[in-house]
């Protein structure tokens, strides 16, 4: 009796810890000790299989998608998308294999119902994706469910706070859109499944003149995912700048991740440059790869 109600322990703790571990990051794609790759927007002047391309030409060994971005150049009136054909699904695994490079993450995406909702998790399933990136609230119940049917974990990713003109004619906070504030985040997924919380854009909070560290902080524990930027000044919409060249601290933001046991996607979603902006991220990957062996 004794063994068998240990074994029932032992199977109750590895059923929890299966259900909550999520598709890895493996050890192979880390840089530095981290997963750090391009997000697609900042080739967005280019095809999806040219962002590939120019991903490896950066050194880096993931990359995160976006919806809409046209397919290759042979094939301009071809998108990447979740509903893509599985002819073009195929090409697109293709080209990954080709150039090295692994696709981690998906978003800032959203889904109308259930049903492109199951969609989008169907995709990133087949993909093999770690995770989804969305500012979709209004379907968090959804989304939930699903999170736990595909045991794929998704982060609320934050633009800028916005402004609006009120009736006294008056810019104010625009209430309606709340998830630039990382203690919302917090509150949003205080009691959901855990393989749901922040996709944590360093670079808007800067621009909703926040202190991007504090903002990591506060997310202690619902990180899913990172698009670190760093910027020249706190509280302007400004270009992207190399890290280590801004104001962000980028060393403190890293410091903390790892202190925080963060094991997801680092995304480089560079705002500048657009046409020929290679060179800075490669620059950003390496960065990171040498803080990595640092900081051991």
């Amino acid at each position: 009796m004794k063994f068998h109600l240990t074994s029932i322990l032992t199977a109750l703790v590895f059923a929890v810890s299966t259900i909550h571990a999520g598709t890895p990051i493996t050890d192979d794609l880390k840089l530095g000790g981290f997963a750090i790759g391009p997000q697609a927007y900042t080739f967005n002047r280019f095809t999806a299989f040219e962002a590939i391309e120019k991903a490896e030409q950066a050194g880096a060994k993931c990359i995160e998608f976006f919806p809409g971005q046209k397919l290759s150049k042979e094939h301009p009136d071809k998108k990447l998308i979740h509903g893509m054909s599985d002819e073009d699904f195929a090409a697109l695994q293709a080209k990954l294999k080709q150039h090295g490079v692994k696709a981690v993450n998906y978003g800032v995406v959203g889904g109308k119902d259930a049903a492109e909702w199951k969609q989008i998790f169907e995709f990133a399933k087949k993909l093999d994706l770690y995770g989804i990136t969305t500012e979709d609230v209004k379907n968090i119940d959804i989304i939930e469910a699903l999170v736990k049917e595909f045991d794929i974990k998704v982060g609320y990713h934050e633009h800028g706070k916005r402004m609006k003109k009120g009736a006294d004619g008056q810019m104010a906070l625009d209430e309606s859109y709340q998830v630039w504030d990382p203690n919302f985040i917090v509150k949003l997924t205080k009691d959901r499944d855990p393989r749901i919380g922040a996709c944590a854009d360093t670079g808007h909070w800067a621009t909703s003149g926040l202190i991007p560290l504090d903002c990591l902080k506060i997310l202690k524990g619902r990180i899913i995912s990172v698009h670190l930027k760093d910027r020249p000044e706190i509280g302007k919409h400004l270009p992207d700048t190399v890290y280590g060249t801004g104001v962000s601290d980028v060393p403190a933001m890293l410091a903390e991740l790892k202190a925080q046991g963060f094991n997801g996607n680092i995304s480089i979603e560079y705002e500048n440059k657009w046409e020929d902006n290679v060179g800075d991220v490669k620059l950003n990957v390496e960065f990171v790869k040498a803080w990595g062996e640092k900081n051991k």
